[in-house]
Protein backbone atom coordinates (compact mmCIF):
# COMPACT_ATOMS: atom_id res chain seq x y z
CA UNK A 1 0.00 0.00 0.00
CA UNK A 2 1.59 3.31 -1.00
CA UNK A 3 0.41 6.83 -1.48
CA UNK A 4 -1.33 9.81 0.39
CA UNK A 5 -4.47 10.60 2.36
CA UNK A 6 -6.03 13.69 2.59
CA UNK A 7 -7.00 13.76 6.62
CA UNK A 8 -9.57 15.99 7.98
CA UNK A 9 -7.88 16.05 11.39
CA UNK A 10 -10.48 16.56 14.22
CA UNK A 11 -9.76 19.56 17.03
CA UNK A 12 -8.64 17.77 20.24
CA UNK A 13 -5.86 14.85 18.55
CA UNK A 14 -2.55 15.78 17.77
CA UNK A 15 -1.24 15.00 14.50
CA UNK A 16 1.26 12.11 15.45
CA UNK A 17 -2.80 11.12 17.42
CA UNK A 18 -3.95 11.03 13.59
CA UNK A 19 -0.88 9.04 12.30
CA UNK A 20 -1.35 6.34 14.99
CA UNK A 21 -5.23 5.56 14.59
CA UNK A 22 -4.32 5.34 10.98
CA UNK A 23 -1.51 2.92 11.45
CA UNK A 24 -4.13 0.70 13.50
CA UNK A 25 -7.25 0.66 11.45
CA UNK A 26 -5.23 0.01 8.13
CA UNK A 27 -2.51 -2.26 9.76
CA UNK A 28 0.01 -0.16 8.22
CA UNK A 29 2.91 1.23 10.50
CA UNK A 30 4.84 3.20 7.55
CA UNK A 31 2.97 6.05 7.81
CA UNK A 32 3.69 9.68 8.11
CA UNK A 33 2.04 12.99 8.26
CA UNK A 34 2.93 16.10 6.18
CA UNK A 35 3.15 19.38 7.94
CA UNK A 36 1.67 19.24 11.89
CA UNK A 37 -1.33 21.19 13.03
CA UNK A 38 -1.69 22.30 16.45
CA UNK A 39 -4.00 19.81 18.34
CA UNK A 40 -6.59 22.53 18.73
CA UNK A 41 -6.95 22.97 14.75
CA UNK A 42 -8.63 21.37 12.40
CA UNK A 43 -8.66 20.64 8.68
CA UNK A 44 -6.68 19.29 6.27
CA UNK A 45 -3.65 17.02 7.25
CA UNK A 46 -1.46 15.28 4.34
CA UNK A 47 -0.09 11.69 5.29
CA UNK A 48 2.15 9.36 3.84
CA UNK A 49 1.45 5.61 2.92
CA UNK A 50 4.72 3.23 2.37
CA UNK A 51 7.07 4.85 0.22
CA UNK A 52 4.90 8.07 -0.16
CA UNK A 53 6.75 9.05 2.85
CA UNK A 54 9.76 9.90 1.36
CA UNK A 55 8.06 12.32 -0.88
CA UNK A 56 6.29 14.10 2.30
CA UNK A 57 9.02 16.92 2.75
CA UNK A 58 7.54 18.02 -1.24
CA UNK A 59 3.70 17.86 0.35
CA UNK A 60 5.13 20.15 2.97
CA UNK A 61 6.57 22.63 0.17
CA UNK A 62 3.58 23.99 -0.71
CA UNK A 63 1.20 26.63 -0.01
CA UNK A 64 -1.23 26.44 3.10
CA UNK A 65 -4.64 27.77 3.43
CA UNK A 66 -6.68 28.92 6.74
CA UNK A 67 -9.55 30.16 7.58
CA UNK A 68 -8.80 32.10 11.31
CA UNK A 69 -10.94 33.48 14.24
CA UNK A 70 -9.07 35.72 16.57
CA UNK A 71 -9.53 37.95 19.91
CA UNK A 72 -8.92 41.57 20.03
CA UNK A 73 -7.98 42.42 23.16
CA UNK A 74 -6.60 39.31 24.81
CA UNK A 75 -3.25 38.05 24.97
CA UNK A 76 -1.69 34.94 25.93
CA UNK A 77 1.60 33.53 26.59
CA UNK A 78 0.84 30.61 24.01
CA UNK A 79 -0.89 32.80 21.67
CA UNK A 80 -4.36 30.80 21.12
CA UNK A 81 -6.80 29.96 24.08
CA UNK A 82 -4.38 27.03 25.14
CA UNK A 83 -2.81 29.38 27.11
CA UNK A 84 -2.10 31.64 30.52
CA UNK A 85 -3.54 35.21 29.68
CA UNK A 86 -1.36 38.25 29.38
CA UNK A 87 -3.66 40.99 29.32
CA UNK A 88 -7.05 41.99 28.03
CA UNK A 89 -8.01 45.42 26.61
CA UNK A 90 -11.26 46.63 25.92
CA UNK A 91 -11.79 47.16 22.05
CA UNK A 92 -13.91 50.17 21.08
CA UNK A 93 -15.68 50.22 17.61
CA UNK A 94 -13.95 48.83 14.83
CA UNK A 95 -14.12 48.75 11.04
CA UNK A 96 -13.27 46.48 8.63
CA UNK A 97 -11.12 48.77 6.57
CA UNK A 98 -8.82 49.77 9.34
CA UNK A 99 -8.25 45.95 10.34
CA UNK A 100 -7.68 45.23 6.67
CA UNK A 101 -5.02 48.13 6.50
CA UNK A 102 -3.41 46.66 9.01
CA UNK A 103 -3.56 43.01 7.67
CA UNK A 104 -1.88 44.49 4.46
CA UNK A 105 1.44 45.47 6.31
CA UNK A 106 1.52 42.01 7.53
CA UNK A 107 1.40 40.54 3.21
CA UNK A 108 4.36 39.64 1.66
CA UNK A 109 8.10 38.52 3.16
CA UNK A 110 7.94 39.40 6.77
CA UNK A 111 9.87 38.40 9.56
CA UNK A 112 8.30 36.12 12.13
CA UNK A 113 9.06 34.66 15.20
CA UNK A 114 8.25 31.11 16.17
CA UNK A 115 6.07 31.01 19.29
CA UNK A 116 7.68 29.04 22.23
CA UNK A 117 4.61 26.91 22.46
CA UNK A 118 5.58 24.92 18.96
CA UNK A 119 7.28 22.11 17.71
CA UNK A 120 10.33 24.14 16.87
CA UNK A 121 13.74 22.65 17.47
CA UNK A 122 16.76 24.63 19.85
CA UNK A 123 19.96 22.84 20.17
CA UNK A 124 17.64 19.44 19.93
CA UNK A 125 14.75 20.14 22.20
CA UNK A 126 11.35 21.08 20.70
CA UNK A 127 10.32 24.70 22.05
CA UNK A 128 7.12 23.92 23.68
CA UNK A 129 9.82 21.44 25.70
CA UNK A 130 11.62 24.49 27.15
CA UNK A 131 8.33 26.21 27.48
CA UNK A 132 6.69 23.66 30.31
CA UNK A 133 10.28 23.77 32.31
CA UNK A 134 9.41 27.96 31.82
CA UNK A 135 12.34 28.56 30.15
CA UNK A 136 12.32 31.41 27.27
CA UNK A 137 14.78 31.99 24.49
CA UNK A 138 15.25 34.15 22.16
CA UNK A 139 15.45 33.04 18.84
CA UNK A 140 16.01 35.07 15.72
CA UNK A 141 13.04 36.14 13.42
CA UNK A 142 13.17 34.04 10.30
CA UNK A 143 11.20 35.12 6.90
CA UNK A 144 7.78 33.51 5.56
CA UNK A 145 5.74 34.43 2.70
CA UNK A 146 2.16 36.00 3.27
CA UNK A 147 0.31 35.69 -0.01
CA UNK A 148 -3.26 36.94 1.28
CA UNK A 149 -4.34 38.24 4.47
CA UNK A 150 -8.21 38.78 4.11
CA UNK A 151 -10.37 40.22 6.84
CA UNK A 152 -14.13 38.30 6.16
CA UNK A 153 -16.07 39.69 9.21
CA UNK A 154 -15.48 41.55 12.84
CA UNK A 155 -18.40 41.52 15.18
CA UNK A 156 -18.46 42.72 19.02
CA UNK A 157 -18.04 39.87 21.57
CA UNK A 158 -17.37 42.61 24.96
CA UNK A 159 -15.17 43.98 26.40
CA UNK A 160 -13.39 42.36 23.15
CA UNK A 161 -14.18 41.96 19.08
CA UNK A 162 -13.77 38.66 17.31
CA UNK A 163 -12.87 38.84 14.17
CA UNK A 164 -12.37 36.24 11.12
CA UNK A 165 -9.99 35.94 8.30
CA UNK A 166 -8.33 33.62 5.19
CA UNK A 167 -4.83 33.41 4.78
CA UNK A 168 -2.85 31.88 2.26
CA UNK A 169 1.03 31.61 3.50
CA UNK A 170 4.23 30.00 2.98
CA UNK A 171 5.49 26.79 4.71
CA UNK A 172 6.98 26.96 8.27
CA UNK A 173 3.56 30.12 8.89
CA UNK A 174 2.50 30.29 12.58
CA UNK A 175 -1.06 31.51 12.20
CA UNK A 176 -1.28 32.67 15.86
CA UNK A 177 1.96 34.34 15.49
CA UNK A 178 0.79 36.49 12.69
CA UNK A 179 -2.28 37.23 14.74
CA UNK A 180 -0.27 37.98 18.12
CA UNK A 181 1.79 40.76 15.62
CA UNK A 182 -0.94 41.74 13.66
CA UNK A 183 -3.01 42.14 17.11
CA UNK A 184 0.04 44.39 18.48
CA UNK A 185 0.07 46.63 15.58
CA UNK A 186 -3.69 47.51 15.99
CA UNK A 187 -2.83 48.42 19.88
CA UNK A 188 -5.18 45.62 21.35
CA UNK A 189 -3.06 42.31 21.24
CA UNK A 190 -4.69 39.30 19.73
CA UNK A 191 -4.93 35.50 19.82
CA UNK A 192 -6.10 32.80 18.11
CA UNK A 193 -9.43 31.29 19.04
CA UNK A 194 -10.01 29.30 15.88
CA UNK A 195 -7.98 27.72 13.15
CA UNK A 196 -9.04 25.50 10.37
CA UNK A 197 -6.54 24.66 7.50
CA UNK A 198 -8.48 24.57 4.23
CA UNK A 199 -5.12 23.86 1.61
CA UNK A 200 -2.12 21.93 1.82
CA UNK A 201 -0.29 22.07 -1.65
CA UNK A 202 -2.62 20.45 -3.48
CA UNK A 203 -4.83 19.00 -0.84
CA UNK A 204 -7.87 20.47 -0.19
CA UNK A 205 -10.50 20.36 2.75
CA UNK A 206 -13.44 19.62 0.05
CA UNK A 207 -11.72 16.20 -1.03
CA UNK A 208 -10.78 15.21 2.69
CA UNK A 209 -11.47 12.27 4.55
CA UNK A 210 -12.82 12.00 8.48
CA UNK A 211 -10.97 9.16 10.35
CA UNK A 212 -14.66 7.65 11.29
CA UNK A 213 -14.93 7.62 6.70
CA UNK A 214 -11.63 6.26 6.22
CA UNK A 215 -12.16 3.33 8.96
CA UNK A 216 -15.97 2.55 7.50
CA UNK A 217 -14.37 2.30 4.10
CA UNK A 218 -11.35 0.29 5.17
CA UNK A 219 -13.85 -2.31 6.37
CA UNK A 220 -16.14 -2.15 3.73
CA UNK A 221 -13.02 -3.40 1.52
CA UNK A 222 -12.23 0.15 0.06
CA UNK A 223 -9.16 2.27 -0.53
CA UNK A 224 -10.04 4.96 -2.35
CA UNK A 225 -9.70 7.27 0.03
CA UNK A 226 -5.77 6.86 -1.22
CA UNK A 227 -4.68 8.66 -3.90
CA UNK A 228 -1.44 8.42 -5.70
CA UNK A 229 2.24 10.30 -5.95
CA UNK A 230 0.87 12.21 -8.63
CA UNK A 231 -1.76 13.29 -7.36
CA UNK A 232 -0.29 14.28 -3.99
CA UNK A 233 2.41 16.33 -6.04
CA UNK A 234 -0.05 17.64 -8.10
CA UNK A 235 1.37 20.92 -6.94
CA UNK A 236 4.92 20.83 -8.24
CA UNK A 237 5.78 21.41 -12.08
CA UNK A 238 5.15 18.52 -14.10
CA UNK A 239 7.89 17.28 -16.56
CA UNK A 240 6.98 14.35 -18.87
CA UNK A 241 9.51 12.14 -20.31
CA UNK A 242 9.64 9.52 -23.06
CA UNK A 243 10.34 5.49 -22.03
CA UNK A 244 14.12 5.55 -22.77
CA UNK A 245 14.78 8.59 -20.74
CA UNK A 246 12.59 6.91 -18.06
CA UNK A 247 14.65 3.71 -17.67
CA UNK A 248 17.62 5.89 -16.63
CA UNK A 249 15.96 7.89 -14.60
CA UNK A 250 14.60 4.89 -12.72
CA UNK A 251 17.89 4.47 -12.35
CA UNK A 252 18.81 7.83 -10.73
CA UNK A 253 20.44 8.92 -13.48
CA UNK A 254 20.26 13.04 -14.62
CA UNK A 255 18.37 13.62 -17.72
CA UNK A 256 20.27 16.33 -20.08
CA UNK A 257 18.19 18.70 -21.38
CA UNK A 258 20.50 21.21 -23.16
CA UNK A 259 20.41 24.94 -23.35
CA UNK A 260 16.83 26.13 -23.38
CA UNK A 261 14.60 28.65 -22.32
CA UNK A 262 12.61 26.96 -19.11
CA UNK A 263 9.72 28.51 -17.29
CA UNK A 264 11.06 27.11 -13.76
CA UNK A 265 14.20 28.41 -12.02
CA UNK A 266 17.25 26.74 -11.05
CA UNK A 267 16.95 24.25 -7.94
CA UNK A 268 13.07 24.58 -8.74
CA UNK A 269 11.68 20.39 -7.69
CA UNK A 270 9.12 18.97 -10.68
CA UNK A 271 7.28 15.90 -10.22
CA UNK A 272 8.27 13.34 -13.38
CA UNK A 273 5.90 11.10 -15.51
CA UNK A 274 5.94 9.35 -18.62
CA UNK A 275 3.97 10.25 -21.37
CA UNK A 276 1.32 7.20 -19.93
CA UNK A 277 1.01 9.18 -16.71
CA UNK A 278 3.38 7.07 -14.48
CA UNK A 279 5.34 9.06 -11.78
CA UNK A 280 8.44 7.81 -11.60
CA UNK A 281 10.47 10.75 -9.69
CA UNK A 282 10.76 14.07 -7.81
CA UNK A 283 13.84 15.58 -9.61
CA UNK A 284 15.67 19.55 -9.24
CA UNK A 285 16.50 21.89 -12.04
CA UNK A 286 20.37 22.28 -12.50
CA UNK A 287 22.17 24.16 -14.63
CA UNK A 288 26.04 24.10 -15.68
CA UNK A 289 28.13 25.73 -17.91
CA UNK A 290 24.32 26.91 -19.75
CA UNK A 291 23.71 23.42 -19.59
CA UNK A 292 20.45 22.48 -17.95
CA UNK A 293 19.77 19.06 -16.46
CA UNK A 294 17.31 17.47 -13.93
CA UNK A 295 18.88 15.66 -11.22
CA UNK A 296 16.61 12.48 -9.41
CA UNK A 297 16.40 13.10 -5.89
CA UNK A 298 13.25 10.78 -4.60
CA UNK A 299 13.19 7.53 -7.16
CA UNK A 300 9.95 5.53 -6.45
CA UNK A 301 11.04 1.68 -8.03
Amino acid sequence: MMGFINVLKPPGMTSHDVVDFLRRCLGIKKIGHGGTLDPLAAGVLPLGVGKATRLLEYVQEGDKAYRAEFILGLKTDTQDLSGEILSRREVPQVHLELLQEAAQRFTGSIPQVPPMASAVRYKGQRLYQLARRGEKVNLPPRKVQIKQFKILKAWPDPPYWRVRADIVCSKGTYIRSLGNDWGDFLGWGATLAFLLRTRSGSFTLEESWTLEEIEEAWKRGKGDFLLSPRQGLAHLPLFIVGEREAAGVRQGRILKLGKGDFPWGINTHLRLETDRGQFLAVAVLKAEDSQYYLQPVKVLV
